[in-house]
Protein backbone atom coordinates (compact mmCIF):
# COMPACT_ATOMS: atom_id res chain seq x y z
CA UNK A 1 0.00 0.00 0.00
CA UNK A 2 1.88 3.17 -0.91
CA UNK A 3 1.96 6.01 1.35
CA UNK A 4 0.11 9.80 0.98
CA UNK A 5 2.29 12.62 1.74
CA UNK A 6 1.18 15.19 4.48
CA UNK A 7 -0.98 16.80 3.98
CA UNK A 8 -0.90 21.37 3.31
CA UNK A 9 -3.13 23.16 4.92
CA UNK A 10 -4.64 26.61 3.42
CA UNK A 11 -1.99 29.31 3.70
CA UNK A 12 -2.06 31.78 6.44
CA UNK A 13 -1.34 35.08 6.28
CA UNK A 14 -1.05 38.44 3.99
CA UNK A 15 -0.65 37.56 0.32
CA UNK A 16 1.81 39.43 -1.60
CA UNK A 17 0.67 38.17 -4.91
CA UNK A 18 -0.82 40.77 -6.45
CA UNK A 19 1.91 43.42 -5.68
CA UNK A 20 3.98 42.06 -8.60
CA UNK A 21 0.78 42.20 -10.81
CA UNK A 22 0.00 45.43 -9.63
CA UNK A 23 3.83 46.90 -10.46
CA UNK A 24 3.70 44.77 -14.16
CA UNK A 25 0.02 47.29 -14.99
CA UNK A 26 1.59 49.77 -13.59
CA UNK A 27 4.95 49.87 -16.17
CA UNK A 28 2.92 48.85 -19.33
CA UNK A 29 -0.33 51.23 -18.36
CA UNK A 30 2.26 54.32 -18.00
CA UNK A 31 1.32 54.34 -14.02
CA UNK A 32 -0.99 53.62 -11.47
CA UNK A 33 -4.19 55.08 -11.79
CA UNK A 34 -4.61 57.79 -8.66
CA UNK A 35 -7.64 57.70 -6.68
CA UNK A 36 -10.04 60.64 -7.09
CA UNK A 37 -10.70 63.30 -4.52
CA UNK A 38 -13.63 64.15 -3.39
CA UNK A 39 -15.26 67.25 -1.37
CA UNK A 40 -18.30 67.05 1.05
CA UNK A 41 -18.45 68.23 4.28
CA UNK A 42 -20.58 65.81 6.83
CA UNK A 43 -20.70 66.38 10.92
CA UNK A 44 -22.30 64.81 13.74
CA UNK A 45 -22.53 65.31 17.49
CA UNK A 46 -23.98 64.38 20.51
CA UNK A 47 -26.71 66.77 22.44
CA UNK A 48 -28.57 66.56 25.57
CA UNK A 49 -28.85 64.39 28.81
CA UNK A 50 -27.11 65.21 32.24
CA UNK A 51 -28.20 68.70 33.19
CA UNK A 52 -29.54 70.08 30.07
CA UNK A 53 -33.26 68.90 30.60
CA UNK A 54 -32.92 67.65 27.23
CA UNK A 55 -33.54 63.91 26.18
CA UNK A 56 -30.38 62.72 24.24
CA UNK A 57 -30.09 62.61 20.45
CA UNK A 58 -27.83 63.11 17.62
CA UNK A 59 -27.64 65.96 15.33
CA UNK A 60 -26.40 65.36 11.90
CA UNK A 61 -25.16 67.81 9.16
CA UNK A 62 -24.07 67.88 5.72
CA UNK A 63 -23.15 70.32 2.81
CA UNK A 64 -25.23 69.80 -0.64
CA UNK A 65 -22.36 70.30 -3.07
CA UNK A 66 -21.74 67.29 -5.33
CA UNK A 67 -18.77 67.38 -7.84
CA UNK A 68 -17.43 65.76 -10.92
CA UNK A 69 -13.72 66.68 -10.65
CA UNK A 70 -13.33 70.38 -10.91
CA UNK A 71 -16.80 70.69 -12.13
CA UNK A 72 -20.04 71.43 -9.73
CA UNK A 73 -22.83 68.56 -10.55
CA UNK A 74 -25.25 69.66 -8.61
CA UNK A 75 -25.43 72.21 -6.20
CA UNK A 76 -28.23 70.98 -4.04
CA UNK A 77 -28.14 67.16 -3.60
CA UNK A 78 -28.80 64.96 -0.32
CA UNK A 79 -26.16 63.18 1.51
CA UNK A 80 -28.13 62.79 4.61
CA UNK A 81 -29.78 59.15 4.02
CA UNK A 82 -32.54 57.38 5.62
CA UNK A 83 -31.51 53.95 7.28
CA UNK A 84 -34.54 53.66 9.65
CA UNK A 85 -37.10 56.04 11.14
CA UNK A 86 -34.56 56.86 14.13
CA UNK A 87 -31.49 56.30 12.22
CA UNK A 88 -29.43 58.69 9.53
CA UNK A 89 -26.24 57.88 7.72
CA UNK A 90 -24.15 61.22 6.08
CA UNK A 91 -22.16 59.76 3.20
CA UNK A 92 -19.18 61.32 1.97
CA UNK A 93 -17.15 60.09 -0.96
CA UNK A 94 -18.11 58.50 -4.27
CA UNK A 95 -22.19 59.43 -4.98
CA UNK A 96 -22.98 56.43 -6.00
CA UNK A 97 -21.17 53.95 -3.53
CA UNK A 98 -22.97 56.10 -0.59
CA UNK A 99 -26.59 56.00 -2.27
CA UNK A 100 -26.28 52.00 -2.84
CA UNK A 101 -24.66 51.29 0.70
CA UNK A 102 -27.07 53.41 2.76
CA UNK A 103 -30.24 52.04 0.72
CA UNK A 104 -28.80 48.22 0.97
CA UNK A 105 -28.17 48.31 4.92
CA UNK A 106 -31.42 50.33 5.42
CA UNK A 107 -33.41 47.07 3.60
CA UNK A 108 -31.25 44.38 5.53
CA UNK A 109 -31.86 46.68 8.83
CA UNK A 110 -35.62 46.06 8.25
CA UNK A 111 -35.36 42.55 7.16
CA UNK A 112 -33.61 41.92 10.53
CA UNK A 113 -36.41 44.32 12.71
CA UNK A 114 -39.47 42.06 11.24
CA UNK A 115 -37.41 38.74 12.12
CA UNK A 116 -36.43 39.88 15.63
CA UNK A 117 -39.44 41.87 16.07
CA UNK A 118 -38.34 44.65 17.54
CA UNK A 119 -36.34 47.85 15.87
CA UNK A 120 -32.53 47.48 14.80
CA UNK A 121 -30.14 48.91 17.55
CA UNK A 122 -27.45 51.74 16.07
CA UNK A 123 -24.49 49.15 16.39
CA UNK A 124 -26.05 46.62 14.59
CA UNK A 125 -26.27 49.21 11.54
CA UNK A 126 -22.86 49.96 11.93
CA UNK A 127 -21.79 46.18 12.13
CA UNK A 128 -23.65 45.60 9.42
CA UNK A 129 -22.10 48.80 7.41
CA UNK A 130 -18.25 47.88 8.41
CA UNK A 131 -18.39 44.47 7.30
CA UNK A 132 -20.02 45.03 3.87
CA UNK A 133 -16.91 47.87 3.19
CA UNK A 134 -14.11 45.50 4.72
CA UNK A 135 -15.49 42.90 2.58
CA UNK A 136 -14.40 45.35 -0.57
CA UNK A 137 -11.03 46.61 1.18
CA UNK A 138 -11.85 50.10 0.45
CA UNK A 139 -12.59 49.83 -3.03
CA UNK A 140 -16.59 50.65 -2.72
CA UNK A 141 -16.22 54.64 -1.69
CA UNK A 142 -17.85 55.21 1.37
CA UNK A 143 -16.75 57.46 3.98
CA UNK A 144 -19.80 57.33 6.40
CA UNK A 145 -21.37 59.17 9.69
CA UNK A 146 -24.03 57.36 11.76
CA UNK A 147 -26.39 58.31 14.00
CA UNK A 148 -29.12 57.14 15.67
CA UNK A 149 -31.18 56.16 18.85
CA UNK A 150 -32.63 53.07 20.13
CA UNK A 151 -33.08 51.65 23.18
CA UNK A 152 -30.12 51.80 24.90
CA UNK A 153 -29.63 55.57 23.93
CA UNK A 154 -28.01 58.19 21.24
CA UNK A 155 -24.99 56.85 19.70
CA UNK A 156 -22.36 58.22 16.79
CA UNK A 157 -20.04 56.49 14.45
CA UNK A 158 -17.72 56.83 11.83
CA UNK A 159 -17.51 54.52 9.40
CA UNK A 160 -14.34 54.24 7.41
CA UNK A 161 -14.72 53.51 3.74
CA UNK A 162 -12.12 50.48 4.60
CA UNK A 163 -14.40 48.96 7.25
CA UNK A 164 -13.00 50.77 10.67
CA UNK A 165 -15.35 52.74 12.80
CA UNK A 166 -14.72 55.51 15.93
CA UNK A 167 -17.60 56.01 18.43
CA UNK A 168 -16.78 59.91 19.69
CA UNK A 169 -19.39 62.42 20.74
CA UNK A 170 -18.80 64.30 17.43
CA UNK A 171 -16.75 64.13 14.66
CA UNK A 172 -16.30 65.16 10.99
CA UNK A 173 -15.54 63.49 7.34
CA UNK A 174 -14.90 64.79 3.84
CA UNK A 175 -12.98 67.29 2.06
CA UNK A 176 -13.81 70.04 4.28
CA UNK A 177 -13.55 67.45 7.71
CA UNK A 178 -10.48 69.99 8.82
CA UNK A 179 -12.41 73.66 8.65
CA UNK A 180 -15.44 71.98 10.61
CA UNK A 181 -13.16 69.90 13.53
CA UNK A 182 -12.29 73.52 14.13
CA UNK A 183 -15.32 74.81 14.90
CA UNK A 184 -16.09 71.59 17.10
CA UNK A 185 -12.90 71.66 19.01
CA UNK A 186 -13.23 75.36 20.06
CA UNK A 187 -17.32 75.05 21.00
CA UNK A 188 -18.61 71.49 22.01
CA UNK A 189 -19.80 71.28 25.39
CA UNK A 190 -20.61 67.96 26.52
CA UNK A 191 -25.00 68.00 27.28
CA UNK A 192 -25.44 71.45 24.78
CA UNK A 193 -29.02 71.62 24.56
CA UNK A 194 -31.28 71.02 20.82
CA UNK A 195 -30.97 74.25 19.56
CA UNK A 196 -27.09 74.83 20.41
CA UNK A 197 -26.14 72.12 18.90
CA UNK A 198 -27.73 72.22 15.58
CA UNK A 199 -26.64 76.23 15.75
CA UNK A 200 -23.15 74.52 16.19
CA UNK A 201 -23.13 71.92 13.55
CA UNK A 202 -24.86 74.36 10.75
CA UNK A 203 -21.58 76.69 11.61
CA UNK A 204 -18.98 73.84 11.28
CA UNK A 205 -20.77 72.96 7.94
CA UNK A 206 -20.46 76.51 7.36
CA UNK A 207 -16.56 76.64 7.92
CA UNK A 208 -16.33 73.76 5.40
CA UNK A 209 -18.48 75.07 2.93
CA UNK A 210 -16.36 78.53 2.90
CA UNK A 211 -12.93 77.08 3.32
CA UNK A 212 -12.92 73.61 0.87
CA UNK A 213 -13.38 73.96 -2.28
CA UNK A 214 -15.52 70.59 -2.77
CA UNK A 215 -17.87 72.14 -0.33
CA UNK A 216 -20.63 74.27 -1.35
CA UNK A 217 -24.35 75.34 -1.43
CA UNK A 218 -26.41 75.04 1.80
CA UNK A 219 -26.62 73.49 4.69
CA UNK A 220 -28.83 70.18 5.58
CA UNK A 221 -29.70 69.15 9.26
CA UNK A 222 -31.08 66.03 10.81
CA UNK A 223 -32.33 66.39 14.45
CA UNK A 224 -32.83 62.51 15.77
CA UNK A 225 -34.63 62.06 19.22
CA UNK A 226 -36.31 58.75 20.17
CA UNK A 227 -39.80 60.35 18.71
CA UNK A 228 -38.27 60.22 15.46
CA UNK A 229 -36.56 62.30 12.72
CA UNK A 230 -37.14 65.85 11.87
CA UNK A 231 -35.03 66.70 8.46
CA UNK A 232 -34.33 70.31 7.91
CA UNK A 233 -33.42 70.04 4.43
CA UNK A 234 -31.94 73.90 3.05
CA UNK A 235 -31.57 74.87 6.62
CA UNK A 236 -29.13 77.60 5.57
CA UNK A 237 -28.70 78.46 2.59
CA UNK A 238 -25.21 81.30 2.49
CA UNK A 239 -24.57 80.78 -0.91
CA UNK A 240 -27.59 82.39 -2.78
CA UNK A 241 -27.44 84.05 -6.07
CA UNK A 242 -27.28 87.69 -5.99
CA UNK A 243 -28.74 90.45 -7.87
CA UNK A 244 -25.91 91.61 -10.64
CA UNK A 245 -24.80 94.33 -10.87
CA UNK A 246 -25.41 95.05 -14.30
CA UNK A 247 -28.43 94.49 -16.40
CA UNK A 248 -27.34 92.50 -19.94
CA UNK A 249 -31.26 92.97 -21.65
CA UNK A 250 -30.85 94.88 -24.54
CA UNK A 251 -34.09 97.54 -24.90
CA UNK A 252 -36.15 97.50 -27.67
CA UNK A 253 -35.07 99.12 -30.71
CA UNK A 254 -31.45 98.93 -29.87
CA UNK A 255 -31.17 95.88 -33.09
CA UNK A 256 -31.76 97.83 -36.45
CA UNK A 257 -32.84 95.41 -39.25
CA UNK A 258 -32.89 95.86 -43.01
CA UNK A 259 -36.63 94.67 -43.52
CA UNK A 260 -39.61 93.21 -42.53
CA UNK A 261 -41.62 90.38 -43.73
CA UNK A 262 -44.62 89.23 -42.26
CA UNK A 263 -46.01 85.99 -43.31
CA UNK A 264 -49.70 85.11 -43.01
CA UNK A 265 -50.15 81.45 -40.93
CA UNK A 266 -53.75 80.42 -41.69
CA UNK A 267 -54.84 78.75 -44.52
CA UNK A 268 -58.58 78.66 -45.79
CA UNK A 269 -60.58 75.62 -45.80
CA UNK A 270 -63.37 74.06 -46.75
CA UNK A 271 -64.90 71.06 -45.01
CA UNK A 272 -67.36 68.47 -46.87
CA UNK A 273 -69.38 66.44 -43.82
CA UNK A 274 -68.57 62.65 -45.81
CA UNK A 275 -70.35 59.34 -45.29
CA UNK A 276 -69.69 55.53 -45.33
CA UNK A 277 -66.24 55.06 -47.13
CA UNK A 278 -65.72 58.73 -47.80
CA UNK A 279 -68.77 59.48 -49.99
CA UNK A 280 -70.56 62.88 -50.30
CA UNK A 281 -73.68 62.87 -48.07
CA UNK A 282 -76.75 63.33 -49.75
CA UNK A 283 -78.54 66.16 -48.50
CA UNK A 284 -81.59 66.44 -51.05
CA UNK A 285 -85.20 65.87 -49.87
CA UNK A 286 -85.10 62.68 -51.65
CA UNK A 287 -82.79 61.24 -49.93
CA UNK A 288 -83.66 62.12 -47.00
CA UNK A 289 -87.34 60.67 -47.54
CA UNK A 290 -86.06 57.99 -48.28
CA UNK A 291 -87.46 54.69 -46.80
CA UNK A 292 -84.99 52.35 -45.47
CA UNK A 293 -85.56 48.62 -45.05
CA UNK A 294 -85.51 47.26 -41.26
Amino acid sequence: MASKGPVEGPSIGFDFSNYARNQYLGQTMGGLPKATSTGTTIVGMKFGGGDSGEEEGIVLGADTRATAGSIVADKNCEKIHYLTPNMRCCGAGTAADTEFVTNLISSNLELHALSQGKPARVVTAMTMLKQYLFRYQGHVGAYLVLGGVDSTGAHLFAVQAHGSTDKLPYMTLGSGSLAAMAMFESSFKQNMKREEAIALVARAIRAGVFNDLGSGSNVDVAVITKAGTEMLRNYEMPNERGVKSRNYKFRRGTTAWTKEDVRNLLVSEEVAVTAGAGKLQDTTEASQGMEVDA
